[in-house]
């Protein structure tokens, strides 16, 4: 269940896109009830940071049986990791860019597109680490898209707000 975020690796089309959403919904309702970066810091990030551990935590530990399961490598009903991946591109996010309802939807669409965009592409070294066997492969790719989305995330709102 987890390995496929409740579900929504069956969603179509795009399941990976489905599976990045909730590290995003999380975000915007965190800061919707006041407990955006500038508020509760330990809270936003802490949730972000959850996200990552539990879903990396499900692509190691269920990865082998979920290739199996569903009969090739990296399978689109697997989308843990895009759910991990995407919540790197969360954090440590400034305050500034979460300040006003018009920043915070801007910056979360920013995260969220250039995480998509980032997994899609598979920029360098990520491509190549799909080779690796088990939940690790199908993991490192969108952790690195992620890293790759979180610094342009960061790059993007600190020279906007």
């Amino acid at each position: 269940m987890w390995i496929t975020t409740f579900g929504l690796g069956a969603m179509r089309p795009a399941p990976g896109t489905w599976g990045s959403l909730p590290p995003v919904v999380a975000a915007g309702l965190l800061w919707a009830v006041g407990h955006g970066p500038d508020q509760s810091r330990w809270l936003f990030d802490g949730v972000q940071v959850a996200f990552l551990l539990a879903f990396s935590i499900a692509c190691v530990v269920q990865g082998d049986r979920a290739e199996a399961h569903f009969g090739r490598k990296d399978p689109s009903n697997v989308v843990a990791d895009e759910t991990a991946g995407q919540s790197l591109s969360l954090m440590f996010l400034p305050a500034a860019a979460l300040a006003d309802p018009v920043r915070a939807a801007s910056t979360l669409a920013i995260a969220f597109l250039a995480f998509r965009l980032l997994d899609i592409i598979k920029p360098w070294p990520a491509r190549g680490l799909q080779r690796v066997p088990g939940g690790w492969g199908i993991l490192i790719d969108d952790l690195i898209a992620g890293l790759y989305a979180a610094l342009a995330t960061q790059l993007i709102v600190r020279w906007l707000w």
